[in-house]
């Protein structure tokens, strides 16, 4: 376990693009549905409890929101895409936002797609995914809540999206993940190290 991920701290939250720290050095966006258990992915990683905010209303996350591992290196959390409680019109704000952060950030190295093991591939993790391959963008996605099953439910899960991505031509990688039991926190480092080396 890479220890220079515990010393994590929040820079800023970004309502867009323009708001955001300066775009240097290199950043890992975090994204997912709403629910899939983002913050809490980033604050296991991190050994914060309250580093990324947790709710149980899914789309609390709206903004851009930044968090410093060391100089020069970012995790960013992505607004949850999906079924927040908000206007049409805020989460078309969120898209364009979310859109802008893709396409023009340069300083984005790799993005991690988390999906709930109960509900993987959904429409929006496609899109993400198909968003990656057309920008060359390193993709890892996290089955998370896996203590939410049995661990032979979840192999199987993993082996079925596997399954489902195997004509997938750019950089991906897929595992298991679980906040609550700490499992598989040492993949996703040697993962976050690697793009971070870049």
């Amino acid at each position: 376990m890479n220890p220079v991920y515990h010393q994590a701290k929040f820079i800023n939250s970004a309502p867009q693009l323009s708001d955001a720290p300066k775009d240097e050095g290199l950043e890992v966006a975090f994204a997912g549905r709403s629910n899939a258990g983002k913050s809490s992915a980033i604050n296991t990683l991190t050994r914060q409890k309250a580093l990324a905010r947790i709710s149980k209303t899914p789309g609390r996350t709206q903004l851009l929101n930044f968090f410093e591992i060391e100089a020069g290196k970012c995790f960013v959390d992505l607004p949850g895409y999906g079924y927040a409680k908000v206007p049409i019109s805020v989460k078309k704000q969120w898209h364009k936002m979310m859109e802008d952060y893709l396409i023009n950030r340069k300083a984005l190295c790799g993005i991690v797609l988390v999906m709930d093991i109960r509900h993987p591939l959904t429409e929006f993790d496609w899109q993400m995914i198909e968003w990656c391959g057309s920008s060359s963008i390193p993709l890892h996605i996290l089955l998370t809540k896996m203590d939410k099953i049995n661990y032979g439910a979840a192999k199987n899960t993993l082996l079925k999206v596997e399954r489902e991505l195997e004509n997938v031509t750019f950089p991906l990688s897929l595992q298991l993940f679980s906040a609550v039991k700490k499992k598989g926190i040492n993949d996703i480092h040697q993962i976050l190290d690697g793009w971070f080396k870049q």
